[in-house]
């Protein structure tokens, strides 16, 4: 199982899929499991697009992200580049947001909710991540969003 996810993420189509529904307004089929994060290039300038899954709403206005590839993964070196960002979740559509990396220590505390929360999918990520990056879940680099600012 964990081969098939390695290699659906490693799919530009699959990962991408999700960008266009968000850009016709349609994020709120998602709920709340998935935002579509707009972030500045850190070199280009240009806006870039990634859908990716919450691992926490500690608030109507904060998300928490997290980088599964780690600290390698593009947007999440353009947020330490330039924090300001926009974020389509829900009903919410293109909402102003600045990017906080979180401290080891808080990311321990996140991940340990989330296991309890959703114990299923924490084995099966966890295993992907492992697969992917030879690193353990525990090493996920993770982001808090806070919308409106």
């Amino acid at each position: 199982m964990a081969d098939l996810g390695v290699k659906l993420l490693r799919t530009r189509w699959f990962v991408r899929a999700p960008i266009w529904a968000f850009r016709a307004r349609l994020g709120f089929l998602f709920g709340g499991r998935l935002l579509l994060l707009e972030h500045t290039g850190r070199t280009s300038g240009k806006a870039r697009y990634v859908a990716l899954e919450t691992v926490d709403r500690p608030g109507a206005d904060t998300v928490v992200i997290a980088s599964g590839f780690g600290e390698t993964s593009q947007w999440y070196r353009n947020l330490l580049a330039d924090p300001h960002c926009r974020v389509s979740i829900g009903t919410r559509y293109r909402a102003p947001a600045v990017a906080r990396p979180l401290e080891r220590q808080e990311t321990a505390v996140v991940l340990a909710d989330y296991r309890i929360r959703h114990p299923k999918a924490y084995r099966k990520l966890g295993g992907i991540i492992e697969q992917a990056t030879g690193k353990g879940i525990d090493t996920v680099p993770m982001v808090e969003l806070a919308l409106g600012s």
